[in-house]
């Protein structure tokens, strides 16, 4: 159901210890995603938007606070528990691509289903499948090297989707392309927000957060406003 919260947040807190210094890197935080959303995290240096990004995606868990996904209790989960969930409801897309550069398109996108057990038939049928969703279907035996920043890109995306996740998580999905690129990955981004996924971004550019339907905005550890997108109405 559109309407059901795929992640609850309640009260999250993460301290650092930096020596002597105790660091609250989120202090308090306490907001739902619901499935099929399109959300921006936004902040400055500073502001927490990382140590958040960090426990959405299954790779810290906080000091203190209620973290569920999908009916998961996260924030009591050990090292094991947190791969696992991470590699079944989460898709990562990162400004970097972290791409195989030795192998080619189908073969970087089919990694999480060999993790996953998928037989290889149905894995790869599955990975031409959601390449040529995001526009590569003729680039499947093509390396990183042989591609645009903006076709790897597309690549990493489908990666991050082939395990059909609960939520697609994009940190900084542009911040290594350039302009008219980068508005190509946020139209596919667009694209995939109307088919049904539920799309986190995590963001410090204005125009790249207003592509969402929703900004979240830290400082100093605490959401300082939680806002809907104004869209520009059609006359």
């Amino acid at each position: 159901m559109a309407d059901q919260a795929v992640i609850q947040i309640k009260d999250l807190k993460r301290v650092y210890q930096m020596g002597d210094t105790e660091v609250r890197a989120l202090d308090g935080v306490t907001f739902d995603i619901h499935r099929n959303e399109y959300i921006a995290i936004m902040g400055p240096s500073g502001s927490g938007k990382s140590t958040m990004m960090n426990l959405i995606g299954c790779l810290d868990t906080p000091s203190e606070g209620e973290y569920i996904l999908n009916g998961h209790r996260v924030s009591e989960m050990d090292d094991k528990e947190l791969a696992d969930i991470r590699n079944r409801e989460i898709g990562f897309v990162f400004q970097t691509f972290n791409l195989l550069a030795r192998t080619d398109c189908l073969a970087n996108v089919e990694l999480p289903l060999i993790y996953a057990g998928m037989a290889g038939a149905d894995r790869k049928a599955r990975a031409i499948d959601v390449l040529t969703k995001v526009g590569l279907g003729d680039r499947l035996d093509h390396k990183p090297n042989e591609l645009s920043g903006g076709q790897c890109q597309r690549v990493a995306i489908a990666r991050a989707l082939v395990n059909d996740p609960s939520i697609l998580l994009a940190d900084e999905p542009t911040g290594n392309l350039d302009t008219k690129t980068g508005e190509e990955i946020m139209e596919l981004f667009e694209e995939l927000y109307k088919a049904g996924n539920t799309i986190i971004l995590v963001t410090h550019e204005n125009d790249i957060a207003n592509h969402a339907r929703r900004i979240v905005r830290l400082r100093d550890g605490k959401v300082e406003s939680d806002e809907p997108v104004a869209k520009p109405t059609l006359a």
